[in-house]
């Protein structure tokens, strides 16, 4: 549910990485913090199934509500700030066509998302977030002519052999899960190429989706059949998904500039970890044998991804230390 960065900010975290821990003690204790900031934001990320599930609400009404309200979170956010102006000049200068486009497919992937959750298919949400970085790897392949390496490789077929087990175990291909996943990898590579700060391209986002979400939540009124204004406890939780969604973005976003890449790759997997928990023990969906073998081999995958990011990291902060050691004896 937008717990990834692109690729060039991990560029940008790890820079920011090493400059904290060359500024000593001060430097541990804001990667102490910035990892804080990203648990906290992937554990309200990740037990946001139980939320959607347990609000009474119908999905299409329920992404009405989250559009909304998370425009009024940021709305306020960037109005403090001084920097709304920024949305009305993002959607109408030359990036409009970008914007859009993001609008509309993170319109889907939420409310695909709110129906799974709702729908007893969280388990399978989970698993598309999971192997998410691995269509985002290959997309990077495809679009933008990345080299791919041979543990990226690896990953990315343990990850097509898991679904091919799960597809050939249960009979049908887990759509769900390849739904979310191709849904928000687009979605990443867009953002990727966005000009705006992430709070603004959001925000122009939700700005876009709030006229349509207004018009539904409009139509329901007319008939009677709207969940806001009619029952208090339902009243009250509704403003809450513009919380559980913008509040994550931003410690996200904080915490990333302040943790090393390696650490970064590793933490966020609690989401669709605690995703995956609220499936099986709190809404008690099947875990089957299927399942085991495919998420196995998920799992087989990301320790492959996670640990070609650790060395690349690695590689790059010698780069960099050599790089200033250099400079230095000149």
């Amino acid at each position: 549910m937008g717990c990834f960065v692109s690729r060039g900010g991990l560029r940008r975290v790890g820079r920011g990485a090493r400059e904290g821990a060359c500024s000593g003690g001060a430097g541990v204790s804001e990667a102490a913090k910035g990892i804080g900031a990203i648990v906290l934001a992937c554990l309200i990320w990740g037990l946001a199934p139980i939320y959607y599930r347990l609000v009474a609400v119908p999905p299409m009404e329920m992404l009405s509500h989250r559009t909304l309200w998370t425009l009024l979170f940021f709305g306020l956010l960037l109005a403090v700030q001084g920097r709304f102006r920024a949305v009305p000049a993002l959607v109408s200068g030359p990036q409009r066509g970008r914007v859009w486009l993001a609008a509309g497919i993170v319109c889907f992937n939420w409310g695909f998302f709110i129906w799974a959750v709702k729908s007893g298919y969280a388990l399978e949400a989970s698993l598309g977030y999971y192997i998410f970085p691995l269509v985002a790897v290959v997309l990077g392949v495809v679009v933008l002519r990345e080299r791919l390496s041979v543990g990226q490789g690896a990953a990315v077929a343990l990850a097509a052999l898991a679904v091919l087990v799960l597809t050939w175990g249960l009979g049908v291909a887990p759509w769900v899960a390849l739904g979310l996943a191709f849904s928000f990898a687009p979605y990443m590579l867009i953002k990727k190429r966005l000009e705006a700060a992430a709070v603004v391209s959001v925000t122009a986002e939700v700005a876009l989706m709030a006229p349509f979400a207004a018009g539904w939540l409009g139509y329901l009124a007319l008939q009677g059949a709207g969940a806001f204004g009619h029952d208090l406890v339902i009243s009250l939780l509704l403003p809450v998904t513009g919380l559980i969604t913008g509040g994550p973005l931003i410690l996200f976003s904080w915490g990333a500039k302040r943790v090393r890449l390696s650490t970064l790759g590793l933490v966020q997997y609690l989401n669709p970890t605690l995703q995956m928990f609220s499936a099986v023990v709190v809404f008690a969906e099947p875990f089957t044998f299927w399942h085991r073998i495919a998420f196995g081999m998920i799992w087989a995958g990301l320790a492959c991804y996670s640990f070609e990011s650790w060395r690349q990291d690695k590689a790059s902060r010698s780069a960099a230390a050599s790089a200033l050691a250099s400079g230095t004896a000149v």
